[in-house]
C-alpha cells in the first residue's frame, strides 16, 4: 500500500498509470547502459516497487555524456550507480543489483526490458525466459534510428522471434556504437509507453520504428514485413 504522500506524488498521473497494477509486478531491466539506465529511471518515477537491474560492466568516461551517469560514477559498477539513482527517486523500491551477464538462473519477473547491444544476447536472454513472461519490451538504438519491438501475445511474440536474426547478419558494431542521451532517451520513453498500455490492457505496437533525422514514425503490424533497423 502506498503512504499518503506517495499518493500525492502520483496524482497527476492516476488516471494515466495503474498503479495497483503496477505495484504487484517484479520488473526486470537486462543492460543499463544508454537505454537500460532511462528505462530504470522511469520506471521508478512511474512507481515500480519490485526492480531487478541486471549488468556485468563497469560505467566508463564515455557514459557520462551518453548514458547520463554522474562524473563520480566513474569506475563504478553500472548496476550499482544505476540502483542508486532508482533509490534517489524513490527509497521504497526494492531493488535488485545483479552484476553479471543475464543467465537463465536469472528472474525476469513479470516484465522485462531487453537493453543489451547485441542480437546473439537478446536471443539468448529470449529463449532463455524472455517469451515466458507477460510483458517484453527490447529497445535498439543506432545513431538518431530508434526501434521498439514488444510482445505479449501469439502474435506478437512470433513477429519478435522473427527479429533476431543471427548477428552476422546485423549491422556491424554494437548498437550504442554511435549515441546520445536524448536517443536513448525517447527510445525509453516509447518502451515505457508501450508498457503502460499493457498496464491499462491496451493494444500494443509490436514493433516501432523512428528516424530522427527523417521525422519518420513507421509502426509494423506483426504480419509486417521485417523493418530494416538493427542493432
Amino acid at each position: 500500500m502506498f503512504t499518503e504522500a506517495e499518493e500525492d506524488r502520483f496524482v497527476r498521473q492516476t488516471q494515466l498509470v495503474p498503479q495497483a497494477r503496477l505495484a504487484a509486478l517484479d520488473v526486470t531491466v537486462v543492460g543499463v547502459g544508454a537505454v537500460g539506465r532511462q528505462v530504470a529511471l522511469q520506471l521508478a518515477s512511474l512507481g515500480v516497487r519490485r526492480l531487478r537491474l541486471v549488468d556485468f560492466d563497469k560505467v566508463d568516461a564515455s557514459n557520462v555524456t551518453t548514458q547520463g551517469y554522474a562524473r563520480g560514477d566513474v569506475g563504478r559498477r553500472k548496476v550499482d550507480a544505476c540502483r542508486d539513482a532508482v533509490l534517489a527517486i524513490d527509497p521504497e523500491v526494492n531493488v535488485d543489483a545483479v552484476q553479471d551477464r543475464w543467465r537463465p538462473a536469472t528472474r525476469l519477473g513479470d516484465a522485462a526490458f531487453c537493453c543489451v547491444d547485441s542480437i546473439d544476447a537478446r536471443a539468448a536472454i529470449w529463449r532463455g525466459g524472455g517469451g515466458l513472461v507477460g510483458f517484453w519490451a527490447d529497445g535498439r538504438m543506432r545513431g538518431e534510428t530508434l526501434r521498439v519491438l514488444t510482445a505479449c501475445d501469439g502474435a506478437s511474440r512470433a513477429h519478435y522471434t522473427a527479429t533476431l536474426f543471427p548477428q552476422h547478419e546485423a549491422q556491424a558494431g554494437a548498437c550504442t556504437a554511435r549515441s546520445t542521451i536524448y536517443a536513448a532517451g525517447m527510445t525509453a520513453g516509447l518502451m515505457l509507453s508501450q508498457f503502460v498500455r499493457w498496464l491499462r490492457q491496451q493494444p500494443l505496437d509490436a514493433d516501432l520504428s523512428l528516424n530522427l533525422l527523417a521525422s519518420e514514425l513507421i509502426v509494423a503490424t506483426p504480419r509486417a514485413k521485417e523493418a530494416t533497423l538493427v542493432g
